[in-house]
Protein backbone atom coordinates (compact mmCIF):
# COMPACT_ATOMS: atom_id res chain seq x y z
CA UNK A 1 0.00 0.00 0.00
CA UNK A 2 1.68 3.43 -0.88
CA UNK A 3 1.78 6.13 1.59
CA UNK A 4 0.29 9.16 0.78
CA UNK A 5 2.11 12.63 1.34
CA UNK A 6 1.19 16.49 2.05
CA UNK A 7 1.95 18.36 -0.81
CA UNK A 8 5.31 19.51 -1.29
CA UNK A 9 6.21 23.26 -0.18
CA UNK A 10 6.89 25.74 -2.58
CA UNK A 11 10.18 27.10 -3.59
CA UNK A 12 9.30 30.27 -2.28
CA UNK A 13 7.69 28.57 1.25
CA UNK A 14 10.70 25.62 1.68
CA UNK A 15 13.44 28.82 1.51
CA UNK A 16 11.75 30.81 4.03
CA UNK A 17 11.36 27.87 6.19
CA UNK A 18 15.35 26.67 5.30
CA UNK A 19 16.38 30.66 5.83
CA UNK A 20 13.86 30.45 9.52
CA UNK A 21 15.59 27.40 10.35
CA UNK A 22 19.32 28.99 10.35
CA UNK A 23 18.38 32.06 11.35
CA UNK A 24 16.72 30.10 14.28
CA UNK A 25 20.04 27.61 14.99
CA UNK A 26 22.25 30.38 14.51
CA UNK A 27 20.49 32.47 17.52
CA UNK A 28 20.66 29.64 19.74
CA UNK A 29 24.30 29.10 19.70
CA UNK A 30 24.32 33.21 20.07
CA UNK A 31 25.94 33.74 16.91
CA UNK A 32 26.29 36.44 14.79
CA UNK A 33 26.16 36.15 10.75
CA UNK A 34 29.35 37.27 10.66
CA UNK A 35 30.64 34.63 12.99
CA UNK A 36 28.59 32.01 10.99
CA UNK A 37 29.83 33.02 7.66
CA UNK A 38 33.38 32.98 9.02
CA UNK A 39 32.86 29.15 11.25
CA UNK A 40 31.01 28.09 7.45
CA UNK A 41 32.98 30.04 4.86
CA UNK A 42 30.52 31.60 3.20
CA UNK A 43 29.98 35.54 2.76
CA UNK A 44 27.84 37.54 5.09
CA UNK A 45 25.81 38.60 2.95
CA UNK A 46 25.19 35.27 1.37
CA UNK A 47 24.28 34.04 4.91
CA UNK A 48 21.91 37.28 5.15
CA UNK A 49 20.10 36.34 1.81
CA UNK A 50 19.82 32.62 2.80
CA UNK A 51 18.09 34.26 6.16
CA UNK A 52 15.91 35.91 4.62
CA UNK A 53 14.47 32.99 2.21
CA UNK A 54 16.21 34.72 -1.08
CA UNK A 55 18.62 32.05 -1.74
CA UNK A 56 17.59 28.52 -3.09
CA UNK A 57 20.75 26.83 -1.33
CA UNK A 58 22.86 23.81 -2.90
CA UNK A 59 23.67 20.65 -0.96
CA UNK A 60 27.56 21.84 -0.45
CA UNK A 61 26.33 25.01 1.24
CA UNK A 62 24.39 23.19 3.26
CA UNK A 63 27.20 20.81 4.35
CA UNK A 64 29.07 24.21 4.83
CA UNK A 65 25.79 25.93 7.01
CA UNK A 66 25.09 22.28 9.31
CA UNK A 67 29.13 22.95 9.45
CA UNK A 68 29.67 26.37 11.35
CA UNK A 69 26.29 25.14 13.24
CA UNK A 70 27.96 21.77 14.28
CA UNK A 71 24.38 20.00 13.26
CA UNK A 72 23.77 17.25 10.77
CA UNK A 73 22.21 18.50 7.89
CA UNK A 74 19.42 16.88 8.74
CA UNK A 75 18.64 19.26 11.21
CA UNK A 76 18.86 21.44 8.92
CA UNK A 77 16.37 20.20 5.92
CA UNK A 78 13.83 19.25 9.16
CA UNK A 79 11.78 22.86 8.57
CA UNK A 80 10.91 21.38 4.68
CA UNK A 81 10.49 17.96 5.16
CA UNK A 82 6.28 17.12 4.53
CA UNK A 83 5.70 14.77 7.48
CA UNK A 84 7.41 17.04 9.88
Amino acid sequence: MSRAFAKPPSKEKAQVAFGAAIRAFREERELTQEALAERADLHTTYVSSVERGERNVSLYNIARFAYGLRVPPSELMRCVDPGH
